[in-house]
């Protein structure tokens, strides 16, 4: 940058692709540990000597270790510099991992899967914000569809090719390989990720200003709106999905060995999802927001209704898939649009305990609702819920101009 230029135009800055790619590596790594026992739960059963689902309990640990730790978590390291933390980060999710691929008894592998989950936390916590940091506030959705990108590749390959090694190598080796690969995940931040400097006026400023008084920041009522609408989607999605397999096999009667190719087709569905909210919709998130929860509502409620006529129902299921995999990065988008500078890393706490809540709340729910009900009251559930989703979306502009 020159002193001496005559012109007024600025020039753009750069979009940052090798610090968002670095950002969407690191967030693969994190879903693929804590989604990988889900894959697992035969092998790490026989091994441990427990049930399936006390292993399957891993994930509801590893979430709600999440959910109690970040925000205070954030909150004692909102001064630490981010580009250390995440580094740090990545550190103990690899010890959490190798921990695991050594565990002698099942007591031992809650114990390393609390410490990842602590860790987990702390990661989601800083991730969308500092992709936030990095770029104008009208390129945010777009550099969060880059970062999260990476978590959707985690459900199509990641945990895939990881339950394909545990299955054929032992799974302590999947373990043990993801914890090397938390190690290079870390060397790769810390050389291609550009740092952030943040204060409590903005993203970017000098120290000196850090000096002026922090007003009270009049963005929290709205933030904390977005994050119960991600919890109440969440819950719903989870109380339906968390049993999608019995629906695929049961009334839309898939055969069981073709579930694993039309969960790897949903998984695409969703990448396609994340490429529109990336692209299309995240420069107007608002708007996005709602589009995907109707879209979402809609192909739901068609699921239940034809899930016995295949092909129709298979077109449900992946326009499902579709409008929900652009769910996620709208809802955080809108989260950081709504959410002043100063508050995103405390903000995106909030989102990831919401988030997590959801994940481990919506699984409760539907397990009460199919006990109680059955199996085809859970689309129902969902659907009503998205529908509580989209009014509380369109409170949330009156929240911030308020």
């Amino acid at each position: 940058m020159t002193a001496t230029s005559t012109t007024p135009a600025r020039t753009a800055p750069k979009f940052p692709w090798v610090g968002l790619i670095a950002l969407a590596s690191a967030t693969f790594l994190s879903v693929t540990s804590e989604m990988i026992p889900t894959g697992l739960l035969p092998d790490m059963s026989a091994s441990l000597g427990v049930s399936e689902a006390q292993v399957g309990l891993l994930v509801t640990v590893f979430a709600f270790t999440v959910v109690v730790t970040s925000t205070p978590l954030t909150a004692l390291t909102r001064r630490w510099p981010r580009h250390g933390l995440l580094i740090g980060i990545l550190v103990v999710l690899g010890v959490s991992n190798a921990l695991t691929a050594i565990a002698p008894d099942y007591g031992f592998v809650v114990g390393s899967r609390i410490l990842g989950g602590v860790a987990h936390g702390m990661f989601w916590s800083i991730v969308g914000a500092y992709a936030g940091h990095l770029v104008p506030k009208d390129q945010i959705g777009r550099a969060v569809s880059i970062t999260l990108g990476g978590g959707t590749l985690a459900f199509v390959f990641g945990v895939p090719l990881g339950t394909f090694a545990g299955h054929l190598f032992g799974w302590r080796l999947s373990f043990a390989i993801l914890a090397a690969l938390m190690m290079v995940g870390a060397l790769v931040i810390w050389k291609l990720l550009p740092a952030v400097e943040r204060d409590s006026d903005g993203a970017r400023r000098t120290r000196r200003d850090r000096t002026v008084p922090r007003p009270r920041d009049r963005t929290v009522p709205a933030v904390i709106m977005v994050c119960a609408i991600a919890a109440v989607t969440m819950v719903g999605h989870y109380a339906f999905y968390t049993f999608v397999v019995p629906f695929l096999t049961g009334p839309m009667g898939v055969p069981s060995g073709n579930v694993g190719a039309l969960l790897f087709l949903y998984g695409i569905a969703g990448a396609g999802g994340l490429l529109l909210a990336g692209s299309v919709l995240g420069p107007r998130p608002q708007l996005g927001l709602i589009l995907a929860l109707a879209v979402t509502g809609v192909a739901v409620a068609a699921l239940a209704l034809v899930a016995g006529q295949i092909v129709a129902a298979l077109i449900a299921f992946l326009l499902w898939g579709l409008a929900f995999g652009a769910l996620p990065p709208l809802l955080q988008t809108r989260m950081l649009h709504t959410s002043s500078p100063a508050f995103r890393d405390t903000a995106s706490a909030l989102y990831t305990t919401s988030f997590n809540i959801g994940i481990g709340g919506g699984a409760l729910v539907g397990a009460l609702i199919f006990d109680l009900g059955g199996l085809m009251l859970l689309p129902w559930c969902y659907v009503g819920l998205l529908v509580v989703s989209i009014v509380l979306v369109l409170l949330v502009p009156r929240l911030s101009r308020a």
